[in-house]
């Protein structure tokens, strides 16, 4: 497997007062614009100690928690029984192996997509899990100059062009591709403008 990068962050990851604040304008971001219900079943990747489920759980039936990283997950388990919805925790690595045979109403994700290498690829796979008319609600950084990341945590972009990151959700074959302000992350070294990118699989119609 490879390098788990947030061993040694796990257990403090929740306690960054910026991280806290930008994971609640990033959920903010995905609650005002794609309408949940609580009969959907949503994948949140890369998610972590689940920052961002905690904050969609109240408003959907179950959630798919992924994550590559097992000192993460085990940070997330803790959580399980305080969070009003259920709960599947899934460690493993979504670029490498076999998604869920489960099809989902939607994915959701937070400052993951810049730790995988090749994202057009990610997103065709996406679109192999999703029913028809399920949303994609991603946030991630803008592109940036390498000063984000202070530690090695298998960065493989510097943030990303909004245009290009639009141009890979579409030819993955989403469709209602969008890309908007989510928040700008201040850090003690900078500051850094991240969006909010939103698209639907076709055939169908978000409930």
């Amino acid at each position: 497997m490879e390098k788990d990068h947030f061993a040694v962050r796990a257990d403090g990851y929740d306690t960054t007062d910026y991280r806290l604040k930008y994971v609640e304008e990033m959920a903010r971001s995905i609650l005002d614009t794609v309408p949940l219900t609580k009969e959907m079943v949503l994948m949140d990747f890369g998610a972590g100690t689940g920052l961002l489920t905690e904050r969609i759980a109240p408003y959907v039936g179950r959630i798919i928690a992924v994550d590559i990283s097992p000192s993460m997950i085990e940070q997330l388990e803790q959580k399980r029984e305080t969070l009003p919805c259920e709960l599947e925790t899934l460690q493993m690595d979504l670029c490498q192996e076999p998604f869920p045979s489960e099809k989902v109403d939607g994915i959701v994700s937070t400052m993951t997509l810049h730790h995988i290498e090749d994202v057009p690829t990610l997103f065709r796979r996406f679109r192999q899990t999703m029913k028809p008319g399920a949303f994609l609600a991603l946030c991630d950084i803008d592109s940036e100059d390498g000063t984000f990341h202070t530690l090695d945590t298998g960065v493989k972009h510097f943030g990303f062009d909004r245009k290009e990151i639009m141009q890979w959700c579409e030819e993955a074959g989403f469709v209602d591709v969008r890309c908007s302000d989510s928040t700008v992350i201040v850090k003690p070294h900078g500051e850094y403008p991240a969006f909010f990118l939103s698209g639907r699989a076709p055939g169908g119609k978000l409930r």
